[in-house]
């Protein structure tokens, strides 16, 4: 088993990484970095990449999300302006539940990744694979 500088498996360090990204972006960038600029292993190397890329991927999909709720409050103050009121309950309602459900899609893609990547194999993220495999 390759080992990485650390001490740790590769693997354990990979699952480790896709954990990290479960926890927040800072502590996840920080260990990507240490692992591109200290680690030799190209699989290592692409698991760092792939974890910061997924929890970017699913940042910009809820704040375009979020997005959405802002353009429903937008809408709401227009119409108050004018002295007409709209019921945007359901429509914030949808929106709140499009931002749970790409909050569990990250939680349950990053586990799968760790999980997958203790038994040092992979599991395709679409987009996200072939930006990697463009630019690295």
């Amino acid at each position: 088993m390759d080992k990485a500088k650390l001490g740790i498996t590769i693997q354990l360090f990979g699952a480790g990484l896709y954990f990290l990204g479960l926890i927040g972006i800072t502590p996840l960038v920080i260990a990507a970095g240490y692992v591109l600029i200290m680690e030799e292993n190209q699989w290592i190397r692409r698991v760092a990449v792939k974890a910061v890329a997924v929890v970017i991927f699913f940042a910009i999909f809820s704040n375009l999300v979020g997005l959405l709720s802002e353009g429903t409050a937008f809408l709401n103050n227009l119409f108050l302006l004018f002295n007409r009121t709209v019921n945007m309950a359901t429509l914030n309602r949808i929106i709140a539940l499009l931002r749970i459900t790409v909050s569990v899609l990250q939680t349950i893609t990053l586990l799968l990744l760790g999980l997958n990547a203790l038994r040092m194999s992979d599991y395709a993220v679409g987009s996200v694979d072939r930006t990697i495999s463009k630019n690295m």
